[in-house]
């Protein structure tokens, strides 16, 4: 089956039936969109092609995601929990990094090739381990706070992994002059984003809420959240990081919650389709 809309509609039935199944059983529903990838890509049924457009679109549920990140990231919150976020949390990413490098190395790897498995393996799920932490009514515990305080480092360390793993795949004689010139860029798009784009959105929010206009403030959201992306893909950088860096200059806005909310659905749906992807 090769036509678009034939694809989507399977993906949304299967997904709905195997979510469904899952919830009934408090499971979480990443592993529905996982089993759902299993069964309907080209290594089991077939289903759904491996195309390059079903895995473009899934790119937008990362943008989502990290556009969500940068929304809860704020430079007050880091402070306040510095020592656990800084501390435990760069000790949990560096001490996994020793470990899994080294190992997939021995497996057979290449260094690089080593690097970036064990910098996914470093990763954990924010969703998943804040909504359980949420279930068992443990957020505001010790150890909630630390899991939370390692989640937000390791949130923080993905941005420099999304510059740093691309760049391995260039040639060793390359990847001097190519972290070099990412370094800039990654600097110069910052300054001018930070730097310019703070001062521009809360005034820029604020003349869209005047107009009362529920769509008018969600189309918004979307054009600076896909706005940035590109803007930092056109720099050579990753899409992710410009969500990532949107969602923070609104983080310091009056209109952090309500965004929040606004672009929950999108966040869900297009993860969801992520997931799927990687099932596949």
């Amino acid at each position: 089956m090769h036509g678009s809309l034939d694809v989507i509609l399977i993906l949304l039935a299967v997904a709905v039936c195997v979510v469904a199944v899952f919830r009934a059983f408090s499971l979480p529903p990443v592993l529905a969109y996982l089993l759902t990838g299993c069964v309907l890509g080209p290594h089991v049924t077939g289903l759904v092609p491996d195309s390059d457009q079903v895995r473009y679109l899934a790119e937008f549920g990362v943008v989502f995601l990290m556009f969500s990140i940068g929304l809860e990231f704020s430079l007050p919150r880091l402070f306040a929990m510095k020592r656990v976020v800084l501390g435990l949390g760069s000790l949990q990413v560096l001490t996994a990094l020793v470990i899994f490098t080294p190992l997939g190395h021995l497996l057979g790897l290449s260094w690089t090739g080593s690097f970036a498995v064990a910098s996914v393996l470093t990763m954990s799920s924010t969703a998943v381990l804040s909504k359980l932490l949420v279930d068992r009514l443990e957020l505001e515990s010790a150890h909630g706070r630390q899991v939370i305080g390692v989640l937000l480092f390791q949130d923080l360390a993905v941005v420099p992994l999304l510059i740093l793993i691309p760049a391995l795949a260039k040639p060793a004689d390359q990847l001097a002059l190519t972290l070099s010139l990412a370094a800039l860029k990654t600097a110069g798009v910052l300054i001018l984003i930070l730097f310019f784009g703070h001062r521009l959105m809360r005034r820029w929010f604020l003349i869209v809420a005047r107009r009362k206009s529920s769509e008018l403030f969600m189309l918004n959201v979307l054009l600076i959240t896909l706005g940035l992306a590109w803007i930092t893909e056109r720099a050579g950088l990753s899409l992710a990081l410009g969500a990532f860096l949107g969602g923070m200059l609104i983080s310091e806005t009056e209109y952090r919650y309500q965004v929040a909310e606004d672009i929950k659905p999108f966040r869900d749906v297009l993860l969801g389709l992520f997931m799927v992807t990687v099932g596949m």
